[in-house]
């Protein structure tokens, strides 16, 4: 037996955090009980979500899937918005089994690489700070930052959550507006936008090149789709898998 949230996160129910969410309200039930946090159950076990008993077996029995989604700015990462903003789930192509799990989110004026998996047990590794999968984007600040101020972005700030940092900083163009790529290991909300506010650039336009190992593909275009075949599902578990 396992806890509840990691067995419903690889029937690919969701991400961790999203059951936790779930048991916390009230929403899960074992055994006709409704479950607590700290709970274990297995497969067999008649597990659930809003009073519908959930088929675990057949879950597990599915392969995991990947999908590759270049989010444009505009579009936000809920499945519902109170405001009516475009959402990524309007556009996505339905998985085969399962459902989609945004690995990690990117705020509505952010664009670029979005990863999305069946398996929620991935999708939680990928994105808990401990794994340490370093994202890189491509920022776009006004002005030209001197190197004192790469080097603060690089000793590290501290922001109203904590403190925060890039792990690496390279030039990509520098004038009236200057690009760097810029990488660091955690997914702390607007945490890139907010470190370079920190010290007194506003970020004109912010993408997301890179999730762990894989990239955004030259060839992809704003609201497009790609299918994750096998062999770069194997290299995102690779990367969260011990050493």
């Amino acid at each position: 037996m396992i806890r509840l949230q990691k067995l419903l996160a690889e029937a690919g129910l969701g991400s961790r955090r999203t059951i936790e969410e779930w048991i916390r309200a009230g929403r899960v039930s074992v055994g006709g009980r409704t479950a607590q946090l700290g709970d274990r159950a297995s497969r067999t076990d008649e597990v659930c979500l809003d009073g519908r008993q959930l088929d675990l077996l057949q879950h597990a029995a599915a392969a995991p899937e990947l999908l590759l989604y270049y989010k444009p700015v505009g579009e936000v990462t809920t499945r519902s918005d109170p405001g009516g903003r475009p959402t990524i789930f309007e556009r996505l192509p339905p998985p085969r089994h399962g459902r989609w799990i945004s690995v990690g989110r990117l705020d509505v004026n952010t664009a670029g690489l979005l990863l999305l998996t069946t398996d929620g047990d991935l999708a939680h590794h990928l994105m808990h700070p401990s794994g340490e999968v370093e994202r890189e984007y491509l920022v776009r600040v006004r002005g030209r930052p001197g190197p004192e101020v790469i080097r603060a972005l690089l000793e590290g700030l501290v922001l109203e959550d904590g403190p925060a940092r890039f792990d690496r900083i390279s030039v990509a163009s520098q004038g009236a507006h200057s690009s760097f790529r810029v990488v660091l290991r955690e997914g702390r909300k607007r945490e890139v936008r907010r470190l370079w506010e920190a010290v007194g650039f506003e970020v004109s336009r912010l993408l997301r090149v890179r999730y762990g190992p894989i990239e955004l593909p030259r060839d992809m275009r704003p609201g497009s789709a790609r299918w994750g075949d096998a062999a770069t599902l194997e290299r995102l578990q690779a990367a969260v898998r011990p050493a």
